[in-house]
């Protein structure tokens, strides 16, 4: 069986589901598929446990689709940054520094939310877009085009034919690989541990990065959980080291985190499973083929450090968008998509280049290059002109 829409979305998460809602807003006719379909509740085996920091230039993209509406009640502002270096002889903080957004905006910095609840809200969104089909357990499988259309073979053996096909479908993209673009992938030899935590100490809407080694201990604002303050975890260590960390049992957990988080909220509780995530830093050697655009992880990839990666995602799909809607005839046409190249290219290689460089800075161990690191911090915080400057960059904003 064969069926036509405008655009065809390959991958159901955050950001594929994102794109389905904004394109159907907007008016285009819309298929999404994706193989496994969202898990929406917290404590369901499969969910999705991190957390997403949408940060103000997503806001504007959110509220044009309606989603905004779906989000606010359940988003926490996220007002100061704070980031702590932790590399002395013992677990303590050294140096702390606060980027309070204040500095250069009425608003926070952004607004957290748990990656579950984000796919409950965006499907209750798709449910009123009468132009969206989304169309869960299903696939992709191939990619034929040529210069007036795409077909794309779906796992239930059904075709679509589509002007453009955006690839939103993960870090091993199978629409990528069809089209045959390459990518470039670094390896760090970390994992990531993700889990929510109550606390005593109250989070005051401060997002708190510490760094001692194998990578940053960072905790994000969630509303109270069961009448406790309550924040996101991401924990970023060496393989091995997450592996004994899984090991361990809720009580020795419970120090070992405690600890690591230099006591700053008093003790830490654990609230959730524990999930692991593999951290690469990975990028697409162009953004587009016939017929093609790839966006979000299909794009590009980066550890979770300065709520990057989603943020990234929404700045391709706000870049697809105000060429669609430029050129409305032009959807899926060499003319937009070397466009949608320009527009994003070298956004995305500063990000993905300069977050690596942030990662490798937090992973050291050898104690010279830890002090060297909080000089670079403090160095950094004194001069208020680079301080704004990284805060803007941080935003997205130029």
């Amino acid at each position: 069986m064969q069926f036509d829409c405008d655009i065809l979305i390959s991958g159901g998460g955050v950001a594929g589901l994102t794109a389905a809602a904004c394109f159907g807003a907007a008016g285009r006719s819309v298929i999404c598929v994706d193989p496994a379909p969202p898990v929406t509740e917290r404590d369901a085996e499969g969910a999705d446990l991190r957390t997403t920091a949408i940060l103000q230039p997503a806001r504007d993209l959110l509220e044009r689709a309606g989603l905004w509406d779906h989000y606010a009640p359940h988003a926490t502002p996220l007002q100061i940054m704070r980031i702590v270096d932790a590399g002395g002889e013992v677990p303590e903080p050294r140096v702390v520094r606060e980027f309070n957004a204040a500095d250069i905006s009425d608003q926070p910095f952004g607004w957290n939310l748990p990656n579950w609840l984000l796919r409950r809200e965006l499907l209750a969104r798709l449910e009123g877009l009468d132009r969206v089909d989304f169309r869960p357990g299903t696939g992709t499988k191939s990619l034929f085009t040529r210069q007036a259309e795409a077909r794309v073979g779906l796992t239930d053996g059904s075709r679509i034919r589509t002007k453009l096909v955006v690839a939103c479908d993960g870090r091993g993209s199978p629409m990528r690989e069809a089209a045959g673009i390459s990518v470039t992938t670094r390896r760090y030899g970390q994992k990531a541990l993700a889990f929510a935590v109550t606390h005593d100490i109250p989070h005051q809407n401060v997002s708190t990065e510490i760094h001692r080694t194998g990578g940053p201990f960072t905790l994000v604002p969630l509303p109270d959980y069961e009448g406790r303050p309550s924040s996101a975890i991401v924990w970023m260590e060496e393989g091995p080291n997450v592996a004994k960390l899984m090991a361990l049992d809720t009580p020795e957990f419970e120090a070992a985190m405690t600890e690591r988080s230099c006591g700053l909220f008093g003790p830490l509780t654990l609230a959730s499973r524990r999930t692991v995530w593999p951290i690469i830093s990975q990028e697409a050697e162009r953004l587009s083929g016939e017929r093609l655009a790839l966006m979000a992880e299909a794009a590009h990839v980066v550890p979770p450090i300065g709520a990057q990666g989603l943020n990234m995602s929404l700045a391709d799909l706000r870049a697809l968008l105000d060429l669609a809607e430029a050129r409305p005839e032009g959807l899926g046409d060499a003319a937009m998509l070397d466009a949608y190249q320009k527009a994003r290219h070298a956004d995305i290689r500063l990000r993905v280049q300069g977050i690596d460089i942030l990662n490798r800075a937090s992973m050291v161990s050898a104690q010279p290059l830890r002090d060297a690191r909080a000089k670079g911090l403090d160095a950094l915080y004194a001069l208020a002109p680079v301080r704004r400057t990284l805060m803007q960059m941080g935003l997205g904003v130029r």
